[in-house]
């Protein structure tokens, strides 16, 4: 290369992780990192990435209007799993190239819903909060083998939570877009329909990416049709869940409780919501174990290495290459 092209990293927990700054540092990049932990929104991403050649990004949003306010822009490499936050259109129009590996993270996504599927049902997360209150309160919950768990969303993370749920006994249920039959016959799933799982489930938990069919897919009437002893696991994106009609609920105790780690708005204002009995409360971690932050940050750079060809191909993977 006769000139280093211009690295901007815009994810703050990629831009402290000592093992990605030096690997991404060992490239012939100039690289830049957003080490105060800014959070880059509008005009302020803008101005960052005014003079990048290529971006690491996470959660930021990547529209027309700031492609054309970046000119230099040729490359998105997503850390992370979720595309919703970046317009595919737009950066074809505009001959921006977007590097992303799907289900990256999906062993941490799932792990943290298996946590919350034992700490609800188990009645973990509740009677720890009534023993701080000085309250003594025996009650054990159910076991995963006598409950039955409906997944909505059964691409990478929703496999792998499968996998991690097999050896517990529990009865699964799937719902997807796709044709999942062959699926769910080889390990012992059950593919049914919405209201099905709704009404069947003693959890629902959801694994789909945020598109304008699954925004607001859990509303009023999805949680009017669940159990009222079931709990709603959300690890996905906020928007899939209709926050205020989730808060209606949990306070009627239409349904018996929640386990979010995503939210409408990050960081989340509503303390009232956040507070209620019922929910428990994470900040947007299920992808983010620290094995999984590796992940998603190498995945990055074998992107960058695989656009300015300082990769071999053993170095960069067939399904990369395509995505890039």
């Amino acid at each position: 290369m006769d000139t280093y092209p211009v690295i901007k990293v815009t994810s703050p927990s990629f831009s402290k992780n000592e093992a990605l700054i030096l690997e991404l540092a060992e490239l012939p990049f100039r690289v830049t990192l957003n080490s105060m932990g800014e959070r880059f929104e509008g005009e302020s991403l803008a101005r960052y990435l005014s003079d990048a050649d290529a971006a690491i990004v996470g959660l930021e949003k990547v529209n027309e209007e700031l492609l054309r306010r970046c000119p230099r822009l040729r490359l998105i490499a997503k850390y992370g799993v979720g595309l919703d936050n970046i317009d595919l259109e737009a950066c074809r129009r505009l001959g921006v190239k977007v590097g992303w590996t799907p289900g990256v993270n999906r062993h941490s996504v799932a792990e943290q819903t298996l946590g919350c599927l034992i700490g609800l049902h188990r009645n973990l997360f509740f009677s720890s909060r009534k023993m701080c209150q000085g309250l003594w309160e025996k009650i054990g919950g159910r076991q995963l083998s006598d409950i039955t768990v409906g997944i909505i969303g059964l691409g990478n993370v929703g496999k792998e939570l499968v996998r991690l749920l097999e050896p517990m006994g529990t009865t699964i249920l799937a719902n997807d877009i796709v044709d999942i039959r062959s699926y769910c016959d080889q390990f012992g799933v059950i593919p049914t329909s919405k209201a099905e799982l709704f009404g069947r489930a003693h959890a629902v938990t959801l694994h789909v990416p945020l598109t304008s069919e699954t925004k607001n897919m859990i509303d009023a009437r999805s949680l009017a049709q669940m159990r009222t002893d079931s709990f709603l696991i959300n690890t996905s994106r906020g928007e899939v869940v209709d926050q205020k009609a989730l808060k209606h609920a949990l306070k009627a105790g239409r349904i018996a409780g929640a386990a979010l780690d995503v939210y409408t708005s990050e960081p989340p204002a509503d303390m009232e919501f956040l507070k209620l009995p019922n929910l428990v409360c994470t900040p947007h971690i299920a992808g983010n174990s620290r094995e999984a932050v590796l992940a998603m940050g190498r995945s990055a750079i074998r992107h960058l290495k695989g656009f300015y060809a300082v990769a071999t191909p053993a170095e960069f993977s067939d399904s990369e290459r395509r995505a890039a």
